[in-house]
Parts: C-alpha cells; structure tokens; sequence
C-alpha cells in the first residue's frame, strides 16, 4: 500500500466486544470524522487481524488487532468561513485569540469545516505557512472543549520564534477549570510531576506511565470551594496532550463535564477548563505581554449556578 503517511495499531479489549468496527476506530482516532474512518474501510485501509476488512459494520471481538492506515492528505483546498472571531490582541506578528468551546482548532482526518483555520482564514491572508495549508499560523493548539488563548503567527519568522518559546517555557499559560470535589486544607496549593504517555488500553487517552511518557509539570492552587466542587488555577510549566485533564484526575478531582476523565454531570456539557492567562516577553519587540481572556457565557452560567464568586474571571 502506497502513499501512507501514518497508522494506527490497536488491540479489542472487553469495553469494546461486539462493537461495530467504524464505531471502534472512531472512538480511539481523535477528530477524526465518521465519514472519513468510512471512507478509510471502503478503501481497503483497515486491517482486522492482518487481514484487509471493508466492512463498516463488522462486529469486532476481544483480542481483535486492528491496523489503520493513515494516506497523504488528499488535494483539498481548505476554505475561509465567516465564522466569529474573539480577537484579543493583535499586531503585525501574531494575533491572540480567545477560542470558543466546541471549536477544532485545524482540519484533520477528514473535517475540513468549522474548524478556527477556516474563520482565520477568512479574517486575514496573512498567516505563517511553516505548517503548510492545513494548520497556516497554528504554534500550538487547545482541545475542542477547551476554551481560552490561543497564539497564531502571521508569518514564518514570529512562528519560529514563538514555537521556540514554547519549547523553551518562557511562555506562560494558566487555566482555571471547575473541578470535582473538595481540597483538604494541606492540599490547597500543589505541584504535579510526572510522565503522560498514550493509554495502552485506549489510544484516545492519555494516562501517567512509567515509562514511554513525556515529563508533565502542572501547578495547581484552589481558589474557591463550594460543596462538592472547586474552582482552581493551573499554571503549566510544560503543554502534554490532556495534560490538565489527566493530572487533575491523578488527584480525584476530575474536570466537571470531562467525560473521558471523569464521568457526565448534570451541571456541564462541556469540560469546564479555559486556557485564562498568558504571560510572555516578546523576542520580536523585546516588549513585556501579559493576557487574560474574559470566560464563556457556559463556563460562567455553570460557575454562578454553584455559587462560586466569578466576577474577576468575566473581564
């Protein structure tokens, strides 16, 4: 098979038994659309125990491996949308964005719609290329239902330097998130050290391992408590895939509304984490930046209906 620029191996564990084999691969793939996974079987992609299967409904069994084949992306042109943008900040560099929830930062796997890409290409023509015309002007990246800042280089020489910086830590990002559960009074304030590797048992986790893992420095400190609930500040000292997500479930105290670390909650429809600040000395201009992006009519409907005292979260 030619053409394939990446792949995917997996082995069905009892979670899964008897489940439909495009459900399956949708369910471990991250952003990828149901159409495209189909697309990937009808084209003789996927390999169910070394064997090529075409079926999309193939009901696949514990022990089952399966090989998905990732091809070059196709020749699409991805197209500017009129999709709203909350600008932050903006100068001939970069532009600072506060992104909604719900919102994929880049096309991939297929979903070549919706996406902030589409709405930047749409606002401006001046974007780097250095991640060519699927992810123009992307340094980093926040999760779907991640809301909050977001860096985008206008062009390739403020790329290079803020990917550098990102490298480097000297950018530095805090998020405030809802968590689950109360802290004890010793527990207030902390630091997370450790390794985030993929899930063995389930590739669209992360999980902490103890080896084959990335180093994953978070910093934690509680800011209010409410019955059954605590608002926290997370400062980052490194950017894991989940990170935040995993590290609090490490403590017992899940994200509300993150249903892939925690469980479903009445309270959110969403996880409640918001890249809030970031705070960075500008190689370009030499200059001092320090952000904050005002939180989501979601984030703080859900906080005011727990009582938490939000007002300094709103501007």
């Amino acid at each position: 098979m030619e053409n394939i620029k990446n792949f995917f191996e997996f082995e069905v564990n009892e979670e899964y038994n008897q489940v439909r084999l495009d459900k399956f691969i949708s369910s471990q793939i991250d952003e990828a659309t149901r159409s495209y996974i189909e697309k990937l079987i009808d084209e003789n992609y996927v390999l169910l125990n070394s064997k090529v299967c075409n079926k999309n409904g193939k009901k696949i069994k514990v022990g089952d491996k399966i090989l998905v084949n990732i091809p070059e992306d196709e020749d699409v042109d991805i197209l500017p949308e009129n999709i709203e943008l909350k600008i932050v900040f903006e100068n001939d560099d970069f532009i600072l964005i506060n992104k909604k929830y719900d919102m994929v930062v880049h096309p991939a796997y297929g979903n070549y719609t919706g996406t902030l890409v589409n709405a930047l290409m749409y606002y401006t023509e001046n974007l780097s290329s250095v991640n060519g015309k699927i992810r123009p002007g992307i340094v980093h990246r926040l999760d779907k239902d991640t809301s909050g800042l977001i860096l985008v280089a206008k062009n390739n020489n403020s790329h290079a330097k803020l990917a550098t910086m990102f490298v480097d830590k000297t950018i530095h990002k805090t998020y405030l998130c809802i968590v689950k559960g109360n802290f004890s009074s010793e527990n207030l304030q902390g630091r997370i050290e450790n390794l985030i590797g993929r899930d063995v048992k389930d590739r669209k986790k992360m999980a902490i391992v103890e080896k084959n893992g990335k180093i994953a420095i978070s910093n934690y400190k509680v800011i209010q408590q409410v019955e059954g609930y605590s608002l926290v500040e997370v400062a980052i000292e490194t950017g894991r895939t989940h990170q935040i997500r995993v590290h609090m479930k490490s403590i017992n105290h899940p994200i509300l509304g993150d249903t892939v670390y925690g469980s479903a909650d009445k309270n959110a429809k969403r996880q409640m984490l918001h890249a809030y600040k970031l705070d960075f000395k500008n190689p370009i201009d030499n200059k001092e930046y320090n952000f904050t992006a005002p939180l989501f009519d979601d984030f703080i409907d859900i906080a005011k209906k727990l009582k938490f005292d939000i007002e300094d979260y709103k501007k």
